[in-house]
């Protein structure tokens, strides 16, 4: 079982990112999907999920700014990342639980790869 997230990298504070999350082997069904971010020295912190029954949750940081979703048919999920600020560089995860209902990061099984946002002028 193998996640793949992709889309990071250098922005200017306003602008905008899409992180993806690829799960080629399986789909998200019956899955929680979940975006993490992590700086050096903080704890890792669940910043927005969608529950296995399809519930999304953002935490108060992005809510307005953050979009998840999920497109079963490439297997992918995605974060649509807009208004960006400075504050929001971190290594961004990707992770799924199966039959999850929580944004917590040990309640997840299977990560990916962190991919790095850096919103900068």
């Amino acid at each position: 079982v193998q996640l793949q997230a992709s889309g990071g990298g250098l922005v200017q504070p306003g602008g905008s990112l899409r992180l993806s999350c690829a799960a080629p082997e399986y789909g998200f069904s019956l899955y929680a999907i979940g975006w993490f971010r992590q700086v050096p020295g903080k704890e890792r912190e669940g910043i927005s999920c969608i529950s296995s029954d399809g519930r999304p949750y953002y935490a108060d940081s992005v809510k307005g700014r953050f979009a998840i979703s999920i497109n079963n048919a490439k297997n992918t999920g995605y974060l649509q990342m807009n208004s960006l600020k400075p504050e929001d560089t971190a290594v961004y995860y990707c992770a799924t639980d199966l039959f999850g209902s929580s944004c917590r990061p040990g309640d997840f099984n299977t990560w990916g790869q962190g991919t790095l946002v850096t919103v900068s002028s």
